[in-house]
């Protein structure tokens, strides 16, 4: 087991939206094991992590993630903020946060056992009001 991480700057700030999708495009199961969210904007801000109803179509530059050991390769496990169609709506969210317009607040959300990914599937923040600019960065085990 190996452990990718990746932190990016949200783009899409639309209500009833995903403003990140984590990709599996690899040949086993990943799981996410931490999330990070942290306001870089003084907008009130509510988001949802799930897996979407379906996943985005033409990801917009996808940027793979890096492994945290330099001895192993990088992974088929790819974050995209963009899409030709983006990502719908989860039927349920696994976990929900709700952060203050303040630059800086922010909230860490550890899946002891992860959260599993399966083989061509994926895993979305939405967002659940009209956000702000974010920095996301999340962990995945390999």
């Amino acid at each position: 087991m190996s452990y990718h991480s990746l932190g990016v700057r949200t783009t899409n700030v639309t209500t009833g939206n995903a403003c990140l999708e984590i990709i599996n495009d690899g040949t086993s199961t990943v799981k996410l094991l931490e999330l990070t969210i942290t306001m870089a904007a003084t907008t009130a801000s509510t988001f949802g992590i799930g897996r979407p109803a379906a996943k985005g179509i033409t990801p917009t530059s996808p940027v793979v993630l890096a492994p945290e050991d330099s001895s192993v390769p990088d992974s088929l496990v790819k974050a995209a903020l963009a899409w030709g169609t983006g990502p719908t709506i989860p039927a349920k969210f696994f976990k929900r946060t709700s952060l203050p317009a303040t630059v800086g607040a922010g909230r860490v959300i550890a899946f002891p056992k992860g959260i599993s990914i399966p083989v061509g599937g994926t895993l979305i923040i939405w967002n659940l009001s009209a956000t702000g600019v974010s920095d996301i960065d999340f962990v995945v085990s390999v």
